[in-house]
C-alpha cells in the first residue's frame, strides 16, 4: 500500500520522504522559521512540519505554573507556550514560504482546535506525534479530515498503537518507528521494530522519526526499509530550547538527504544480473568461461 502526500507518494518503492522538523526550533520567530524552511529546501527535503498547540489545552495542568527561564525572562510554562506559538497570519506567511521553496508543509496538531486551525489552512497532511498517540478524540478529529496521516510511536505498547490504528484507519496513514529520547542514545533505537511494525501492520508504510545525535541510525532505517526519515533541524545545536540538541544543522541535512539518495540506488531490485562494469573485469579475471 502507498500513501501520497502532496505530490509524493511513500511507500512501494518509492523515494523516501525526507521531513524536516522545524517544530518549536523557530523559538516564536518568523525569520528564523523561514531560514530553517531555506534550509530544508537547500537540503533537499521533501517536507517541513511545525507543531501546533491551543496551549491553555495542549499544556498538561501540572505543568502550567512551573517557572521556566527563558530568552525574553522567567516565565510560566504556559507562558512560554503561548510566547512560541504562531498565530494564523504568521502560519500563512511560513506556509506560504514552504510552497514557494518547493516543500510540503505540515504540522503536529496536540488537540482538536489546532486540527481545524491547519484545517482551515489547507495542509496537505497531519502528523500525530508520539506523545499524542493515546489521544482518541484527537485522532478522531485527525481520521475525519481525510487527509494522510503520519503516526509516530514513541513512548506507546503496541496496544496503544493496535487502538489508534483502530480510530485512525489505515488506508491513508504512515507509521513511524520512534524513540521519544531528546536526545537517543544508539542503544534505545531499536530499529528492527521498523521491520516488526511492517509485519505486524501489513500494507502499512512505515517510516522512521529520529532524536539521535548524527546521521548512522537515521541511514540504517533507510537500509532496512523505511520509507519515510523525519529528522528535527536547527541552525545550532547550541541554541536555547529543548530539541536543539537532538536536531541536526544545515549541513548534516544536507549529507542525511545526500546520503538516503545514495543507499536507495546501491539497495537495487534484488535481481542478479551482470553490470557493464564488470564486463572488463570479468575478461580480465576469470579464467573458466561459463
Amino acid at each position: 500500500m502507498t500513501v501520497t502526500i502532496g505530490s509524493h507518494v511513500l511507500g512501494g518503492g518509492h523515494p523516501v520522504y525526507v521531513i524536516a522538523e522545524i517544530g518549536l526550533n523557530h523559538n516564536g520567530d518568523v525569520a528564523l522559521a523561514k531560514r530553517l524552511i531555506d534550509v530544508a529546501a537547500d537540503a533537499g527535503a521533501n517536507a517541513v512540519k511545525f507543531q501546533k498547540r491551543t496551549p491553555e489545552i495542549a499544556t498538561p495542568a501540572h505543568m502550567r505554573d512551573v517557572l521556566r527561564e527563558t530568552p525574553w525572562g522567567t516565565m510560566t510554562y504556559l507562558e512560554y507556550r503561548h510566547r512560541v506559538e504562531f498565530d494564523r497570519d504568521q502560519y500563512i506567511e511560513i506556509g506560504d514560504h514552504a510552497t514557494m521553496r518547493g516543500l510540503d508543509w505540515f504540522a503536529s496538531p496536540w488537540d482538536v482546535p489546532s486540527v481545524d486551525f491547519l484545517e482551515d489552512l489547507g495542509v496537505v497532511a497531519h502528523k500525530v506525534a508520539s506523545a499524542s498517540l493515546t489521544d482518541l478524540e484527537l485522532l478522531e478529529a485527525v481520521r475525519v479530515t481525510g487527509k494522510p496521516v503520519i503516526l509516530s510511536t514513541g513512548m506507546s505498547t503496541i496496544e496503544q498503537i493496535d487502538r489508534a490504528l483502530h480510530v485512525l484507519g489505515t488506508d491513508r496513514t504512515v507509521l513511524m518507528h520512534a524513540t521519544s529520547t531528546y536526545p537517543m542514545e544508539p542503544e534505545e533505537a531499536n530499529i528492527k521494530m521498523i521491520a516488526s511494525l511492517r509485519d505486524r501492520y501489513a500494507g502499512i508504510p512505515v517510516g522512521y522519526s529520529g532524536h539521535e545525535r548524527g546521521l548512522q541510525i537515521s541511514l540504517a532505517a533507510v537500509a532496512i526499509g523505511a520509507v519515510a526519515v523525519e529528522r528535527h533541524i536547527t541552525l545550532d545545536r547550541t541554541m536555547w530550547g529543548s530539541d536543539h540538541a537532538a536536531s541536526l544543522e544545515p549541513t548534516g541535512l544536507a549529507h542525511l538527504v545526500r546520503d538516503i539518495r545514495v543507499i536507495e540506488m546501491a539497495l537495487g531490485d534484488g535481481v542478479k544480473r551482470i553490470y557493464d562494469g564488470e564486463l572488463a573485469p570479468m575478461a580480465k579475471l576469470r579464467r573458466v568461461p561459463a
